[in-house]
């Protein structure tokens, strides 16, 4: 007997090894999955211009790496005694604004290079309300706190969202024709904009992401979706995986999330890889009651020669 419906994933055509250089951008999910990424070292670089949330500023973004669109001191601001820019996170604002530019003009030729060579981009998207800016009519990325008054709030259209993915697909493919994208929406609800309003909001980017995957797939360019909402909404329906808010999902709902997600996107030959660097990791962490003994050195002996032998195999893997 079955006790919970299982969401069935097609395996990637293009699976994810330890040769594979990956881009990871978008919501806070996109996060979770990047750490693990980084946990089992693979050659990933997440969110270079911090979480973003909606997928128009996704795209603006993307503009402005694909073209080399410099931010310049129009596209700064500053309020509560720091340099802020509404095209990104609040964790790239600074006290100095020369230095702020200095950082997302920095972050706009790395990401560009990054882009160059990646083998894979994943796109995680959370929401489809946007708050506009009174002044500038921008949609904004974050808002940095800034009084609700100073912006307008709008639900993008299916019609928009659909545009704004088609053309981020449009810019990286110019930049990279090879790459292979993964989407996914993010299962994280945000409540603040009410019950209804949150489903109305992913029922948008639902319907937008999937005329965009059909329109593509049918011209034999495969873009893989994996499904982490149904994932968390119909796998795990209970509250026992999620965080205290009840809204984002805990650490157990993470890992099998990540179980699912290397299962199907993930080389065989980098399973087993990921096995090894796993026993490295927990070894790493084990704090020894005597670090001085004999017995704790042959174990730090083992443990490094663990790491060499898989250095020789991947050489990029460091710890």
């Amino acid at each position: 007997m079955q006790f919970r419906t299982q969401i069935p994933i097609s395996k990637s055509n293009n699976p994810i090894d330890y040769n594979s250089k990956i881009l990871s951008v978008g919501s806070c999910f996109a996060e979770n999955m990047a750490g693990k990424f980084d946990y089992f070292k693979f050659q990933n670089e997440t969110n270079p211009f911090g979480i973003i949330f909606n997928p128009v500023s996704i795209e603006k973004l993307f503009e402005r790496v694909c073209n080399k669109q410099w931010f310049t001191e129009k596209d700064v601001f500053f309020y509560n005694e720091r340099w802020h820019s509404f095209e990104v996170h609040s964790d790239l604002s600074n006290a100095d604004r020369q230095e702020l530019l200095e950082t997302l003009n920095k972050a706009i030729t790395e990401t560009n290079k990054q882009l160059k060579e990646a083998s894979d981009i994943i796109i995680t998207f959370g929401t489809s309300w946007v708050y506009r800016n009174l002044v500038s009519e921008q949609i904004a990325a974050n808002c940095h706190k800034v009084p609700q008054k100073q912006f307008s709030k709008e639900l993008l259209s299916v019609d928009v969202i659909q545009r704004s993915i088609q053309k981020t697909i449009d810019l990286i493919q110019v930049l990279n024709p090879d790459i292979n994208f993964i989407f996914t929406i993010s299962p994280v609800r945000h409540i603040k904009d009410g019950f209804v309003e949150n489903q109305l909001s992913k029922s948008h980017l639902f319907s937008a992401l999937h005329q965009v995957l059909k329109i593509h797939n049918s011209q034999f360019i495969t873009h893989n979706y994996f499904p982490s909402y149904e994932i968390v909404m119909d796998e795990l329906r209970d509250y026992r995986f999620y965080n205290e808010d009840m809204l984002h999902p805990n650490q157990i709902a993470i890992d099998y999330i990540w179980k699912l997600f290397s299962e199907n996107y993930i080389s065989q030959e980098s399973v087993l890889i990921m096995q090894e660097v796993d026993e490295i990791q927990k070894s790493l962490r084990h704090r020894s009651f005597n670090p001085e003994s004999e017995q704790h050195q042959k174990f730090l002996a083992k443990l490094q020669q663990k790491i060499n032998l898989l250095g020789e195999k991947s050489p990029h893997i460091k710890f």
